[in-house]
Protein backbone atom coordinates (compact mmCIF):
# COMPACT_ATOMS: atom_id res chain seq x y z
CA UNK A 1 0.00 0.00 0.00
CA UNK A 2 1.26 3.46 -0.95
CA UNK A 3 0.76 6.90 0.57
CA UNK A 4 2.11 10.45 0.49
CA UNK A 5 4.84 11.88 2.66
CA UNK A 6 4.92 15.66 2.32
CA UNK A 7 6.83 18.78 3.31
CA UNK A 8 6.21 22.49 2.73
CA UNK A 9 7.81 25.91 2.90
CA UNK A 10 6.59 29.45 2.29
CA UNK A 11 8.59 32.68 2.22
CA UNK A 12 7.40 36.27 1.89
CA UNK A 13 10.23 36.94 -0.57
CA UNK A 14 12.53 39.95 -0.70
CA UNK A 15 10.12 42.64 -1.92
CA UNK A 16 6.56 42.11 -0.65
CA UNK A 17 5.56 43.42 2.76
CA UNK A 18 3.30 40.45 3.54
CA UNK A 19 2.65 36.89 2.44
CA UNK A 20 -0.51 36.34 0.38
CA UNK A 21 0.44 32.72 -0.44
CA UNK A 22 -0.95 29.81 1.56
CA UNK A 23 0.17 26.18 1.49
CA UNK A 24 -1.08 22.89 2.95
CA UNK A 25 0.86 19.63 3.14
CA UNK A 26 -0.97 16.55 4.42
CA UNK A 27 -0.99 12.82 3.88
CA UNK A 28 -3.95 13.06 1.47
CA UNK A 29 -3.91 16.63 0.18
CA UNK A 30 -1.34 19.07 -1.17
CA UNK A 31 -2.61 22.62 -1.74
CA UNK A 32 -1.15 25.96 -2.78
CA UNK A 33 -3.26 29.13 -3.05
CA UNK A 34 -1.79 32.44 -4.22
CA UNK A 35 -3.95 35.33 -3.00
CA UNK A 36 -4.49 38.42 -5.11
CA UNK A 37 -5.85 41.83 -4.32
CA UNK A 38 -3.07 43.36 -2.22
CA UNK A 39 -4.91 45.96 -0.13
CA UNK A 40 -8.08 43.94 -0.86
CA UNK A 41 -6.95 41.11 1.42
CA UNK A 42 -5.45 38.53 -0.91
CA UNK A 43 -4.02 36.80 2.15
CA UNK A 44 -7.55 36.20 3.45
CA UNK A 45 -8.70 34.81 0.10
CA UNK A 46 -5.89 32.23 0.00
CA UNK A 47 -6.41 31.33 3.68
CA UNK A 48 -10.15 30.89 3.08
CA UNK A 49 -9.43 28.57 0.15
CA UNK A 50 -7.07 26.44 2.26
CA UNK A 51 -9.61 26.18 5.11
CA UNK A 52 -12.34 25.09 2.69
CA UNK A 53 -10.29 22.61 0.65
CA UNK A 54 -8.54 21.06 3.69
CA UNK A 55 -11.90 19.68 4.87
CA UNK A 56 -12.06 17.34 1.85
CA UNK A 57 -11.33 13.65 2.51
CA UNK A 58 -10.51 12.23 -0.93
CA UNK A 59 -8.98 8.87 -0.01
CA UNK A 60 -11.03 5.89 -1.17
CA UNK A 61 -13.18 7.83 -3.66
CA UNK A 62 -13.53 6.68 -7.23
CA UNK A 63 -12.56 9.07 -10.01
CA UNK A 64 -16.02 10.57 -10.58
CA UNK A 65 -16.65 11.06 -6.85
CA UNK A 66 -13.26 12.68 -6.35
CA UNK A 67 -13.74 15.09 -9.25
CA UNK A 68 -17.24 16.02 -8.06
CA UNK A 69 -16.15 16.56 -4.44
CA UNK A 70 -13.10 18.64 -5.36
CA UNK A 71 -15.05 20.75 -7.86
CA UNK A 72 -17.79 21.34 -5.31
CA UNK A 73 -15.18 22.45 -2.77
CA UNK A 74 -13.82 25.05 -5.22
CA UNK A 75 -17.35 26.39 -5.73
CA UNK A 76 -17.88 26.54 -1.98
CA UNK A 77 -14.56 28.39 -1.57
CA UNK A 78 -15.72 30.96 -4.13
CA UNK A 79 -19.07 31.38 -2.36
CA UNK A 80 -17.38 31.82 1.02
CA UNK A 81 -15.03 34.46 -0.40
CA UNK A 82 -18.11 36.25 -1.72
CA UNK A 83 -19.59 36.09 1.79
CA UNK A 84 -16.42 37.63 3.26
CA UNK A 85 -16.57 40.50 0.76
CA UNK A 86 -20.29 41.03 1.43
CA UNK A 87 -19.55 41.38 5.15
CA UNK A 88 -16.45 43.51 4.51
CA UNK A 89 -16.92 45.71 1.39
CA UNK A 90 -13.39 47.04 1.77
CA UNK A 91 -12.16 43.60 0.68
CA UNK A 92 -13.79 43.88 -2.76
CA UNK A 93 -11.33 42.61 -5.35
CA UNK A 94 -9.87 39.80 -3.23
CA UNK A 95 -9.32 36.46 -4.92
CA UNK A 96 -6.93 33.55 -5.15
CA UNK A 97 -5.49 30.89 -7.39
CA UNK A 98 -5.70 27.29 -6.24
CA UNK A 99 -3.80 24.18 -7.23
CA UNK A 100 -4.34 20.98 -5.26
CA UNK A 101 -3.37 17.33 -5.51
CA UNK A 102 -5.60 14.76 -3.77
CA UNK A 103 -4.45 11.25 -2.93
CA UNK A 104 -7.14 8.70 -3.86
CA UNK A 105 -5.12 5.72 -2.70
CA UNK A 106 -7.23 2.90 -4.18
CA UNK A 107 -5.84 0.24 -6.50
CA UNK A 108 -4.28 1.16 -8.77
CA UNK A 109 -3.17 4.18 -6.73
CA UNK A 110 -4.15 7.52 -8.27
CA UNK A 111 -4.04 11.23 -7.62
CA UNK A 112 -6.58 13.87 -8.65
CA UNK A 113 -5.30 17.31 -9.66
CA UNK A 114 -7.55 20.40 -9.49
CA UNK A 115 -6.37 23.77 -10.74
CA UNK A 116 -7.49 27.41 -11.15
CA UNK A 117 -5.02 30.20 -11.99
CA UNK A 118 -1.24 30.21 -12.42
CA UNK A 119 0.06 28.22 -9.49
CA UNK A 120 1.34 24.87 -10.77
CA UNK A 121 1.64 21.13 -10.08
CA UNK A 122 4.59 19.10 -11.36
CA UNK A 123 5.48 15.41 -11.35
CA UNK A 124 9.07 14.16 -11.17
CA UNK A 125 9.18 10.52 -12.30
CA UNK A 126 12.37 8.70 -13.28
CA UNK A 127 14.19 12.07 -13.22
CA UNK A 128 11.81 13.50 -15.85
CA UNK A 129 9.82 16.64 -14.89
CA UNK A 130 6.26 16.97 -16.21
CA UNK A 131 3.98 19.96 -15.69
CA UNK A 132 0.55 18.64 -14.70
CA UNK A 133 -1.35 21.92 -14.98
CA UNK A 134 -1.87 24.59 -17.63
CA UNK A 135 -1.67 28.24 -16.58
CA UNK A 136 -4.90 30.21 -16.85
CA UNK A 137 -3.13 33.37 -17.99
CA UNK A 138 -3.29 35.76 -20.92
CA UNK A 139 0.21 34.83 -22.11
CA UNK A 140 -0.60 31.10 -21.96
CA UNK A 141 -3.52 31.76 -24.32
CA UNK A 142 -1.05 33.45 -26.69
CA UNK A 143 1.30 30.47 -26.43
CA UNK A 144 -1.59 28.10 -27.19
CA UNK A 145 -2.48 30.22 -30.24
CA UNK A 146 1.11 30.10 -31.48
CA UNK A 147 1.58 33.86 -31.05
CA UNK A 148 4.25 33.61 -28.35
CA UNK A 149 7.01 31.19 -27.42
CA UNK A 150 7.40 30.18 -23.76
CA UNK A 151 10.64 32.18 -23.68
CA UNK A 152 8.86 35.32 -24.95
CA UNK A 153 5.99 34.75 -22.52
CA UNK A 154 8.41 34.75 -19.57
CA UNK A 155 9.31 38.38 -20.36
CA UNK A 156 5.90 39.59 -21.53
CA UNK A 157 4.67 42.68 -19.61
CA UNK A 158 1.27 41.03 -19.07
CA UNK A 159 2.58 37.65 -18.00
CA UNK A 160 0.78 37.90 -14.64
CA UNK A 161 -2.64 38.70 -16.10
CA UNK A 162 -4.98 35.93 -14.91
CA UNK A 163 -7.89 34.65 -16.99
CA UNK A 164 -9.34 32.53 -14.18
CA UNK A 165 -9.34 32.83 -10.40
CA UNK A 166 -11.52 32.09 -7.38
CA UNK A 167 -12.92 35.53 -6.60
CA UNK A 168 -16.52 35.10 -5.46
CA UNK A 169 -17.71 36.96 -8.57
CA UNK A 170 -17.13 34.72 -11.56
CA UNK A 171 -18.06 31.06 -11.69
CA UNK A 172 -15.04 29.03 -10.68
CA UNK A 173 -14.00 26.80 -13.59
CA UNK A 174 -11.28 24.43 -12.37
CA UNK A 175 -9.36 21.99 -14.53
CA UNK A 176 -9.57 18.51 -12.98
CA UNK A 177 -7.71 15.35 -13.96
CA UNK A 178 -6.90 11.95 -12.44
CA UNK A 179 -3.49 10.32 -12.88
CA UNK A 180 -1.82 7.05 -11.93
CA UNK A 181 0.67 7.22 -9.03
CA UNK A 182 3.75 5.07 -8.59
CA UNK A 183 6.14 4.49 -5.73
CA UNK A 184 9.06 6.86 -6.13
CA UNK A 185 6.99 9.62 -7.74
CA UNK A 186 7.63 13.08 -6.35
CA UNK A 187 5.04 15.88 -6.68
CA UNK A 188 5.59 19.62 -6.45
CA UNK A 189 2.78 22.13 -6.01
CA UNK A 190 4.01 25.73 -6.06
CA UNK A 191 3.01 29.37 -6.47
CA UNK A 192 4.26 31.43 -9.39
CA UNK A 193 6.79 32.99 -7.04
CA UNK A 194 8.81 29.88 -7.88
CA UNK A 195 7.85 28.84 -11.40
CA UNK A 196 7.59 32.44 -12.62
CA UNK A 197 11.26 33.11 -11.86
CA UNK A 198 13.10 29.77 -11.70
CA UNK A 199 13.52 27.85 -14.96
CA UNK A 200 12.03 24.37 -15.30
CA UNK A 201 15.50 22.88 -15.82
CA UNK A 202 16.53 24.22 -12.41
CA UNK A 203 13.28 23.12 -10.79
CA UNK A 204 13.93 19.60 -12.12
CA UNK A 205 17.49 19.58 -10.81
CA UNK A 206 16.57 20.78 -7.32
CA UNK A 207 13.43 18.65 -7.05
CA UNK A 208 15.59 15.60 -7.75
CA UNK A 209 17.59 16.04 -4.53
CA UNK A 210 17.38 12.77 -2.56
CA UNK A 211 15.66 14.27 0.50
CA UNK A 212 12.29 16.02 0.04
CA UNK A 213 13.05 18.51 2.81
CA UNK A 214 16.32 19.45 1.15
CA UNK A 215 14.47 19.80 -2.15
CA UNK A 216 11.78 22.14 -0.84
CA UNK A 217 14.43 24.23 0.91
CA UNK A 218 16.57 24.46 -2.21
CA UNK A 219 13.59 25.38 -4.40
CA UNK A 220 12.58 28.34 -2.23
CA UNK A 221 16.22 29.38 -1.81
CA UNK A 222 16.63 29.40 -5.59
CA UNK A 223 13.78 31.90 -5.91
CA UNK A 224 15.30 34.06 -3.16
CA UNK A 225 18.65 34.01 -4.93
CA UNK A 226 17.16 35.51 -8.11
CA UNK A 227 15.50 38.30 -6.14
CA UNK A 228 12.13 36.73 -5.20
CA UNK A 229 9.94 39.75 -6.04
CA UNK A 230 6.88 37.66 -5.17
CA UNK A 231 5.90 35.38 -2.30
CA UNK A 232 7.24 31.84 -2.77
CA UNK A 233 5.45 28.68 -1.62
CA UNK A 234 6.36 25.05 -2.36
CA UNK A 235 4.77 21.79 -1.25
CA UNK A 236 6.68 18.60 -2.09
CA UNK A 237 5.43 15.03 -1.55
CA UNK A 238 6.85 11.58 -2.21
CA UNK A 239 4.83 8.45 -2.95
CA UNK A 240 6.15 5.89 -0.47
CA UNK A 241 5.29 2.47 0.90
CA UNK A 242 2.88 2.85 3.82
CA UNK A 243 5.11 0.85 6.17
CA UNK A 244 8.04 3.24 5.66
CA UNK A 245 6.72 5.22 8.65
CA UNK A 246 4.00 4.59 11.25
CA UNK A 247 0.44 4.37 9.97
CA UNK A 248 -1.00 6.91 12.36
CA UNK A 249 -1.77 10.14 10.55
CA UNK A 250 0.55 13.02 11.29
CA UNK A 251 -0.92 16.47 11.62
CA UNK A 252 -0.76 18.43 8.38
CA UNK A 253 1.43 21.47 7.83
CA UNK A 254 -0.08 24.85 6.97
CA UNK A 255 2.33 27.57 5.79
CA UNK A 256 2.00 31.14 4.60
CA UNK A 257 -1.07 33.32 5.16
CA UNK A 258 -3.33 30.43 6.22
CA UNK A 259 -0.90 29.53 8.99
CA UNK A 260 -0.83 33.01 10.52
CA UNK A 261 -3.02 33.49 13.60
CA UNK A 262 -3.90 37.06 12.66
CA UNK A 263 -5.43 35.92 9.37
CA UNK A 264 -7.36 33.09 11.02
CA UNK A 265 -8.77 35.58 13.52
CA UNK A 266 -10.02 37.75 10.64
CA UNK A 267 -11.95 34.77 9.25
CA UNK A 268 -14.04 33.75 12.26
CA UNK A 269 -16.51 31.69 10.22
CA UNK A 270 -13.82 29.32 8.91
CA UNK A 271 -12.55 26.14 10.52
CA UNK A 272 -8.83 25.71 9.96
CA UNK A 273 -7.00 22.37 10.20
CA UNK A 274 -5.20 21.51 13.41
CA UNK A 275 -1.69 21.77 12.05
CA UNK A 276 1.73 20.98 13.40
CA UNK A 277 2.83 24.54 13.92
CA UNK A 278 1.53 28.01 13.14
CA UNK A 279 3.49 29.82 10.47
CA UNK A 280 5.69 32.75 11.44
CA UNK A 281 7.36 33.94 8.27
CA UNK A 282 9.38 31.39 6.35
CA UNK A 283 8.59 27.90 7.52
CA UNK A 284 9.57 24.40 6.56
CA UNK A 285 7.99 21.30 8.04
CA UNK A 286 7.67 17.66 7.09
CA UNK A 287 4.56 15.55 7.62
CA UNK A 288 5.92 12.42 9.23
CA UNK A 289 6.15 10.94 12.70
CA UNK A 290 8.76 8.30 12.14
CA UNK A 291 12.08 8.19 13.99
CA UNK A 292 14.86 9.67 11.86
CA UNK A 293 17.85 7.56 10.90
CA UNK A 294 21.35 8.94 10.79
CA UNK A 295 21.12 10.07 7.14
CA UNK A 296 17.92 11.96 7.95
CA UNK A 297 19.62 13.53 10.96
CA UNK A 298 22.35 14.68 8.64
CA UNK A 299 19.71 16.12 6.35
CA UNK A 300 18.12 17.86 9.32
CA UNK A 301 21.45 19.45 10.16
CA UNK A 302 21.75 20.58 6.56
CA UNK A 303 18.31 22.12 6.77
CA UNK A 304 19.22 23.84 10.04
CA UNK A 305 22.35 25.20 8.36
CA UNK A 306 20.32 26.51 5.41
CA UNK A 307 17.77 28.03 7.78
CA UNK A 308 20.63 29.67 9.65
CA UNK A 309 21.82 31.14 6.37
CA UNK A 310 18.28 32.37 5.69
CA UNK A 311 18.11 34.04 9.10
CA UNK A 312 21.49 35.54 8.35
CA UNK A 313 20.11 36.91 5.12
CA UNK A 314 17.16 38.32 7.08
CA UNK A 315 19.53 40.12 9.43
CA UNK A 316 21.47 41.33 6.42
CA UNK A 317 18.27 42.60 4.78
CA UNK A 318 17.36 44.42 8.01
CA UNK A 319 20.77 46.06 8.13
CA UNK A 320 20.48 47.06 4.49
CA UNK A 321 17.03 48.49 5.18
CA UNK A 322 18.42 50.66 7.97
CA UNK A 323 21.22 51.80 5.70
CA UNK A 324 18.75 52.64 2.97
CA UNK A 325 16.67 54.67 5.40
CA UNK A 326 19.74 56.62 6.36
CA UNK A 327 20.57 57.22 2.71
CA UNK A 328 17.02 58.32 2.00
CA UNK A 329 17.25 60.81 4.85
CA UNK A 330 20.44 62.05 3.21
CA UNK A 331 18.87 62.69 -0.19
CA UNK A 332 18.51 59.33 -1.97
CA UNK A 333 14.76 59.91 -2.32
CA UNK A 334 15.46 61.82 -5.53
CA UNK A 335 17.12 58.75 -7.03
CA UNK A 336 14.20 56.50 -6.04
CA UNK A 337 11.76 59.04 -7.47
CA UNK A 338 13.69 59.03 -10.75
CA UNK A 339 13.71 55.22 -10.91
CA UNK A 340 10.00 54.97 -10.16
CA UNK A 341 9.17 57.31 -13.00
CA UNK A 342 10.69 54.92 -15.51
CA UNK A 343 7.88 52.46 -14.65
CA UNK A 344 4.24 52.40 -15.80
CA UNK A 345 0.97 50.92 -14.63
CA UNK A 346 -2.73 51.02 -15.47
CA UNK A 347 -5.04 51.93 -12.61
CA UNK A 348 -8.02 54.10 -11.77
CA UNK A 349 -8.30 57.82 -11.14
CA UNK A 350 -11.68 59.16 -9.99
CA UNK A 351 -13.37 56.19 -11.61
CA UNK A 352 -11.59 56.41 -14.98
CA UNK A 353 -9.03 53.98 -16.44
CA UNK A 354 -5.72 55.79 -16.27
CA UNK A 355 -2.12 55.18 -17.34
CA UNK A 356 0.29 56.22 -14.60
CA UNK A 357 4.01 56.82 -14.88
CA UNK A 358 5.67 55.47 -11.73
CA UNK A 359 4.66 52.91 -9.12
CA UNK A 360 1.71 52.89 -6.68
CA UNK A 361 2.34 54.40 -3.27
CA UNK A 362 4.33 57.15 -1.65
CA UNK A 363 7.73 57.63 -0.09
CA UNK A 364 6.95 59.82 2.90
CA UNK A 365 5.43 62.97 1.41
CA UNK A 366 6.61 62.07 -2.12
CA UNK A 367 4.11 60.53 -4.55
CA UNK A 368 5.80 57.88 -6.69
CA UNK A 369 3.41 58.29 -9.62
CA UNK A 370 1.90 60.89 -11.92
CA UNK A 371 -0.89 60.64 -14.47
CA UNK A 372 0.58 59.86 -17.88
CA UNK A 373 -2.74 59.62 -19.72
CA UNK A 374 -6.32 59.98 -18.49
CA UNK A 375 -8.76 57.97 -20.68
CA UNK A 376 -12.49 58.53 -21.02
CA UNK A 377 -13.14 54.84 -20.25
CA UNK A 378 -14.86 54.35 -16.90
CA UNK A 379 -14.03 51.42 -14.67
CA UNK A 380 -17.79 50.86 -14.24
CA UNK A 381 -18.03 50.06 -17.97
CA UNK A 382 -15.63 47.11 -17.67
CA UNK A 383 -16.55 43.48 -16.99
CA UNK A 384 -16.18 42.58 -13.31
CA UNK A 385 -12.88 40.71 -13.66
CA UNK A 386 -11.16 43.44 -15.72
CA UNK A 387 -12.51 46.11 -13.35
CA UNK A 388 -11.01 44.20 -10.42
CA UNK A 389 -7.63 44.03 -12.18
CA UNK A 390 -7.61 47.76 -12.88
CA UNK A 391 -8.56 48.54 -9.27
CA UNK A 392 -5.64 46.37 -8.14
CA UNK A 393 -3.40 48.02 -10.81
CA UNK A 394 -1.75 46.30 -13.80
CA UNK A 395 2.02 46.85 -13.96
CA UNK A 396 3.76 47.23 -17.33
CA UNK A 397 7.31 47.85 -18.43
CA UNK A 398 6.66 50.43 -21.17
CA UNK A 399 4.14 53.11 -22.12
CA UNK A 400 3.40 51.13 -25.29
CA UNK A 401 2.44 48.07 -23.25
CA UNK A 402 0.21 50.19 -21.01
CA UNK A 403 -1.51 51.60 -24.10
CA UNK A 404 -2.10 48.06 -25.39
CA UNK A 405 -3.73 47.12 -22.10
CA UNK A 406 -6.03 50.15 -22.33
CA UNK A 407 -6.93 49.16 -25.89
CA UNK A 408 -7.86 45.66 -24.73
CA UNK A 409 -9.94 47.07 -21.87
CA UNK A 410 -11.71 49.38 -24.32
CA UNK A 411 -12.55 46.39 -26.52
CA UNK A 412 -13.91 44.43 -23.55
CA UNK A 413 -16.08 47.38 -22.52
CA UNK A 414 -17.38 47.65 -26.09
CA UNK A 415 -18.27 43.95 -26.05
CA UNK A 416 -20.31 44.49 -22.90
CA UNK A 417 -21.93 47.51 -24.49
CA UNK A 418 -23.12 45.42 -27.43
CA UNK A 419 -24.12 42.40 -25.29
CA UNK A 420 -24.83 43.72 -21.77
CA UNK A 421 -26.41 40.48 -20.58
CA UNK A 422 -23.09 38.61 -20.95
CA UNK A 423 -22.11 37.13 -17.54
CA UNK A 424 -19.68 39.44 -15.74
CA UNK A 425 -20.70 42.57 -17.66
CA UNK A 426 -21.84 45.60 -15.62
CA UNK A 427 -25.48 46.46 -15.24
CA UNK A 428 -26.73 48.48 -18.18
CA UNK A 429 -27.49 52.13 -17.54
CA UNK A 430 -24.89 52.82 -14.85
CA UNK A 431 -23.89 56.47 -14.88
CA UNK A 432 -20.36 57.66 -15.55
CA UNK A 433 -18.46 59.20 -12.66
CA UNK A 434 -17.75 62.90 -12.56
CA UNK A 435 -14.56 63.61 -14.51
CA UNK A 436 -11.63 64.22 -12.15
CA UNK A 437 -10.39 67.66 -11.34
CA UNK A 438 -7.04 68.71 -12.67
CA UNK A 439 -4.44 66.09 -11.80
CA UNK A 440 -0.66 66.02 -12.16
CA UNK A 441 0.50 64.75 -15.53
CA UNK A 442 3.85 63.46 -16.63
CA UNK A 443 6.14 65.78 -18.49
Amino acid sequence: MLQLRSTARSDVGLVRAGNEDSGYAGSELLIVADGMGGHAAGELASAAAIATMAAIEPAGLDDAEAIARLSDAVSVASERIADVVAANPEFAGMGTTLTALAWLGTEPPRVAVIHVGDSRAYLLRDQVLTQLTRDHTYVQSLIDAGELTPEEAAKHPRRNLLMRAIDGIHQAEPDVSVREARVGDRYLVCSDGLCGYVADVDIQRLLALPDATAAVTALVDSALEVGAPDNVTCVVADVVEADSFPAEAARPVVVGAAGESRNRERLPGFVFPIDQQRDSGAQILRVSSRAESSPAEASGLAVAYREGRRRGRSRWKWAVSLALLALIAGGVSAFIYSWAHEQFYVGTNSGYVTIFRGVPGTLGPIHLQVVEHQTDLTVDALPDFEAMQVEATISTETLESASQIVQRLTERAAQCGSAPTTPGCPTAGSSAPTPPAATPTAT
